[in-house]
């Protein structure tokens, strides 16, 4: 199976999430960049993660975020998010996310966020099945740097 391991779109930067300067507000990114990982994982990989929590009663929730803002996404700005699936485990998910302008030339921020695996009627983390762990295999794109300071600077002066 050959899919994907850079996922990427694009989106527009709306007012109601904007700050008085017109800029993202801080907060603002975690939707975006997140809201364009779900897409692109439907759209790349076929997992729906809302269906599959209604159907095994299992899904991700997020156990960590790290995020450097780099640049000032702006209003009415089309910009550019790359997600890869960077690390995972039997239990979680590591996901390196990537915001850009529109043509890839200015890195405006980078994200790492972990998620765990749930049972939402467990209440309790859960193994990944067979069929996510072949998944992710599949997906998987590590990084060089293996901590998101040293990630997060290197990006800064390179491009990925």
């Amino acid at each position: 199976m050959e899919l994907l391991k850079i996922l990427e779109s694009k989106t527009k930067i709306r007012f109601q999430d904007c700050d008085p300067f017109n800029h993202l507000n801080n907060a603002s990114y975690f939707n975006y960049l997140i809201n364009a990982r779900e897409d692109q994982i439907i759209e790349h990989y076929d997992l729906d993660i809302y269906k599959h929590g209604k159907e095994t009663g299992k899904s991700w929730v997020v156990s960590s975020h790290q995020i450097a803002y780099l640049k000032p996404a702006v209003l009415m700005e089309t910009v550019t998010i790359e997600t890869q699936l960077i690390d995972y485990s039997t239990k979680t998910l590591t996901v390196e996310l990537r915001m850009w302008n529109e043509a890839k030339t200015k890195l405006k921020a980078i994200m790492w966020s972990s998620f765990t695996y749930f049972n939402l009627l467990k209440l309790s983390s859960d193994q990944h099945s067979d069929e996510l762990l072949n998944l992710f295999e599949h997906a998987k794109l590590p990084v060089k740097e293996t901590n998101f300071e040293e990630r997060s600077k290197n990006l800064r002066f390179q491009k990925v």
